[in-house]
């Protein structure tokens, strides 16, 4: 008589195996575009740079989904594609944009080191917190979005000291245990949030093709989606503490 756990739960195909180190092979890709972007940081080219940024948003954003419907885990269960994500956004939403913020010459000049690394180890503690993503689908603390930070600082050309003072709080907003949205698997709002946020990378996308022209209204314009997260984020935070 067979065994029924196997008729329950077969052996994967070679096909299903591929497909699933392909999902793998596709989130390792953004460390090829960390490393390109450095390179363009280096060069001083930070419309491409931007743009490489951008490629790197897209594939964190759809790497997630993919895995799922591969059901890598089950395919797969003794490579630790949660690990590979990690190096690979902290490469990405942390060592590139502090690069960024530094060869742009966006920090006070006697103050520029250790404000542009002070993120890295805000951020190394983060990611290593073993609730950094909640059971709910949440992040814990503030998700290092250094990208988003290094973009509008260089786009709106803010004071170097109100650079530094935001590179000050949101490293201190690292370690607070309040919970962000976690956008592509938000139990809240996920529809009308990923709508917005679709929208706001379209936006995105046409401001980086324009550089270094830009129009000003379309910028703080395009301030509504983060706006709209944060608001998000710190209204559900309240609503579950005073549940």
């Amino acid at each position: 008589m067979a065994d029924r756990s196997s008729i329950l739960d077969p052996q994967p195909s070679a096909l299903h195996l591929l497909l699933a180190w392909l999902v793998h092979l596709y989130t390792a890709l953004g460390a090829v575009i960390a490393f390109l972007t450095i390179l363009a940081i280096e060069r001083a080219k930070f419309r491409e740079a931007f743009l490489l940024m951008f490629v790197a948003v897209v594939i964190d954003a759809t790497d997630g989904t993919l895995a799922r419907r591969a059901r890598v885990k089950e395919r797969i269960p003794w490579f630790n594609g949660d690990r590979l994500e990690d190096i690979v956004d902290y490469a990405n939403y942390v060592m590139v944009p502090c690069l960024f913020i530094f060869r742009a010459d966006l920090l006070p000049r006697p103050d520029a080191y250790w404000l542009a690394t002070l993120p890295l180890v805000a951020s190394a503690y983060g990611f290593c917190h073993k609730e950094a993503k909640t059971a709910d689908h949440f992040f814990l603390g503030f998700p290092s979005y250094w990208n988003v930070l290094a973009f509008y600082l260089y786009l709106l050309q803010t004071p170097h000291w109100v650079n530094g003072f935001s590179i000050l709080v949101f490293s201190l907003l690292v370690f607070l245990p309040i919970r962000y949205v976690y956008p592509s698997r938000s139990p809240y709002l996920k529809g009308t949030t990923n709508l917005l946020g679709i929208a706001w990378g379209a936006l995105l996308l046409w401001m980086i093709y324009r550089l270094p022209d830009m129009v000003p209204g379309v910028v703080f314009a395009s301030l509504f989606f983060p706006t709209y997260y944060a608001a998000l984020s710190f209204w559900l935070e309240v609503k579950r503490l005073t549940s």
